[in-house]
């Protein structure tokens, strides 16, 4: 049985899709735009889980960042590519997200990492809650280390010392929509 590479959806300026390309060809020195999303995930105490991404990710191996990221495929909605994720990265069992929400629709942004890696994405962000009594069991090729935090405390940390966390992260805590959403 052949498996077929994961594809990501190449886009336009404007968000409009313009073809697909394969995930392990598109993160280079000259990305092209590309449609991925961010997803924030709390528990109902209101604990919020960031984690620190595998050192062996080509882009940013081992900064502390959102809970997951990822791209949705050809034809796929945000939702399904979050719950797809949230297994492949973090272990949750389906159906354990709930109450996804989108709270920067029209996130963008474009970083290179200190081996010249670009990543370039428009990049919706999103709220979860995971269900109670659900634990995460992230995969080690994508998640490092991981920590349940007060939002509170993340979005202060992230105020005082920025380069430790990743610029997708920095930039989309900087919006108040998403700070109230995850303050609530």
């Amino acid at each position: 049985m052949t498996v077929s590479p994961e594809l990501v959806v190449l886009t336009d300026a404007a968000g409009n899709p313009r073809g697909t390309a394969p995930k392990a060809t598109v993160h280079t020195t000259d990305t092209p735009l590309h449609l991925a999303f961010s997803c924030y995930v709390t528990r109902e105490d209101g604990a919020l889980l960031i984690t620190r991404r595998s050192l062996h990710k080509l882009t940013w191996p081992g900064i502390w960042t959102n809970s997951m990221c990822g791209h949705p495929g050809p034809g796929e909605s945000f939702d399904s590519a979050i719950h797809r994720r949230a297994s492949v990265e973090l272990g949750l069992p389906a159906g354990s997200l709930s109450d996804i929400t989108c709270i920067l629709p029209s996130f963008e942004y474009r970083a290179t990492d200190s081996s010249g890696v670009v990543e370039w994405e428009i990049c919706p962000v999103h709220h979860a809650v995971l269900a109670a009594g659900v634990d995460v069991a992230p995969s080690a090729a994508e998640v490092d280390s991981h920590v349940w935090v007060r939002p509170a405390d993340l979005i202060n940390a992230v105020t005082s010392a920025p380069f430790a966390f990743s610029p997708w992260m920095v930039e989309q805590l900087s919006h108040a929509e998403l700070r109230n959403a995850l303050l609530r």
